[in-house]
């Protein structure tokens, strides 16, 4: 179901990308990035092990996440901070796909190995608190952006939808008044 999904939110993206009349560079290479990401992120679903990781798929994703907010730099007006802003959940996005990307995930330590101490690695994580070399920095870096990202979802739904009624309801009103 998740392949289905990442599959049909790229072909979407692709399509606006190349389909698009009137739209500029800048876009194209937003939809382009996002299209990337989107077949990225479905392979990802079937990847069995660091198969998508590595430096290149990291660097391309950091790459795509400096993008965002350095294009609107373009025009370098006075709401340069409001277009900055404007274009920062997808950065943050970008940003964390080249974190998962560049993380081992614990496949660099697998659970079914021990220790020199004989502890199995998965009840020494247990014993102590925290996973095997997780460290302070790795946890805020990760967790920053997924509640950022959160937090834009939650925003995303919770806004108030307009209304079609209203819409439907005055080219009825004009359709009615106009002989």
């Amino acid at each position: 179901m998740v392949t289905v999904l990442f599959a049909l939110a790229a072909s979407h993206v692709l399509r606006h990308g190349v389909r698009s009349p009137g739209t500029g560079r800048r876009d194209r290479v937003d939809h382009l990035l996002h299209f990337v990401m989107a077949a990225a992120m479905t392979a990802m679903v079937w990847s069995p092990g660091r198969s998508l990781s590595g430096r290149t798929m990291t660097v391309l994703f950091t790459a795509a996440a400096l993008w965002f907010p350095l294009t609107a730099l373009h025009h370098r007006t006075a709401h340069t901070t409001v277009a900055i802003a404007g274009r920062l959940r997808p950065a943050a996005g970008m940003a964390a796909m080249a974190w998962m990307l560049h993380t081992p995930h614990g496949r660099a330590v697998p659970s079914h190995e021990t220790l020199a101490g004989g502890v199995p690695v998965a009840h020494r994580g247990a014993a102590v608190g925290h996973t095997a070399g997780a460290s302070a920095t790795g946890v805020w870096v990760t967790g920053l952006p997924a509640v950022y990202l959160l937090g834009c979802a939650m925003r995303s739904l919770t806004r108030p939808i307009p209304s079609l009624r209203s819409a439907t309801d005055a080219a009825h009103r004009a359709a009615a008044t106009d002989p």
